[in-house]
């Protein structure tokens, strides 16, 4: 666990800077998984169907299917955070802008790589924005609320709501393929790395009114029990 030894002050400006970090960078990677061209994770999966559907950028649909998540958590009693908000935001707008960046590419040298790097880079930012503790993004908080309400594992709740995801996704014609079953192996793993990696000592026991509050921490939303 890093120990933090400044001011309250400085630890929360080194929480935001590496809540907004986290978030720009998951948007971007997304957006080059997206560019990889050999499968999506199980929530891309599914934007990507719709805006197939609807003629909406994915960008676009990830923000509008984030906010409809965050409405289920008014029965499910979970309450957001500055963290949970901004996820809804900032991740489509980003991987909007990274596709209008990088051009597709239709060699598989390129796109295996660009597809490793984008798993790699999509754990580290997983790792930089839950270790902030602003709250989890709208999908992890889903996970965790029926977690809460049913008393079923994360683990179960997360893989019915995935599969359920992917399922509908691929209904929908969204890209399924190696880089989906690479980052559902990877990003438990890589994800729990770089948490250890950025986490952030409190200096008071305190917490901050920004954050969401609910009974399952931020990193058992996201990763296997």
């Amino acid at each position: 666990m890093t120990r933090e030894s400044g001011s309250p002050r400085g630890v929360l400006a080194r929480r935001l800077v590496q809540l907004y970090t986290g978030l720009v960078l998951y948007g971007v990677s997304m957006g080059l998984m997206l560019r990889a061209d050999l499968g999506l994770e199980p929530w891309s999966v599914l934007n990507q169907g719709i805006s197939r559907h609807t003629g909406l950028s994915i960008g676009t649909v990830t923000v509008v299917s984030g906010a409809l998540i965050l409405l289920l958590w008014i029965p499910l009693r979970q309450r957001p955070g500055l963290g949970t908000v901004s996820n809804v935001v900032i991740l489509g707008v980003v991987m909007d802008l990274t596709l209008a960046r990088v051009p597709e590419l239709s060699s598989l040298g390129a796109r295996i790589p660009l597809l490793a790097f984008a798993v790699v880079l999509n754990g580290a930012a997983t790792g930089l924005y839950i270790a902030a503790r602003f709250g989890p993004g709208p999908r992890d908080g889903l996970m965790t609320g029926l977690h809460l309400r049913t008393g079923r594992p994360v683990r179960l709740v997360r893989t019915c709501i995935e599969v359920t995801v992917l399922a509908a996704g691929f209904l929908l014609g969204g890209s399924i393929g190696v880089g989906t079953v690479l980052y559902a192996l990877a990003i438990g793993p890589l994800a729990q790395f770089f948490l250890r990696r950025f986490a952030i000592s409190q200096p008071t026991p305190a917490p901050s009114r920004v954050v969401a509050r609910s009974g399952t921490s931020p990193e058992r939303a996201i990763l296997p029990e």
